[in-house]
């Protein structure tokens, strides 16, 4: 099975077909959710101490944070597609 791994900062991967969504960490139910992912045991802190940018969800209800934009998160899964500001912010 060929599984494509995208870096989302410092060393670290995730495998892209596990990835439900890719979000910024400012809305306070997003703050919510990364408290109920840390209780639970579910949070994976990428950000090698840095401020977290972005926060990506996976299929199996885990909560990784990365320290590397949205954006450009979102850009490296598909290299040959680039979306402009606007319809990112859609």
């Amino acid at each position: 099975m060929n599984q494509k791994l995208v870096n989302i900062g410092f060393g670290n991967s995730v495998v892209s077909r596990r990835v439900v969504a890719i979000i910024s960490p400012n809305a306070a139910p997003i703050k919510r959710l990364r408290d109920e992912a840390r209780e639970d045991k579910r949070l994976i802190d990428a950000t090698q101490g840095r401020k977290t940018r972005s926060v990506i969800i996976t299929d199996s209800n885990h909560v990784i944070l990365s320290a590397i934009q949205s954006e450009t998160i979102a850009q490296r899964f598909s290299p040959d597609c680039t979306l402009s500001k606007e319809e990112i912010e859609e």
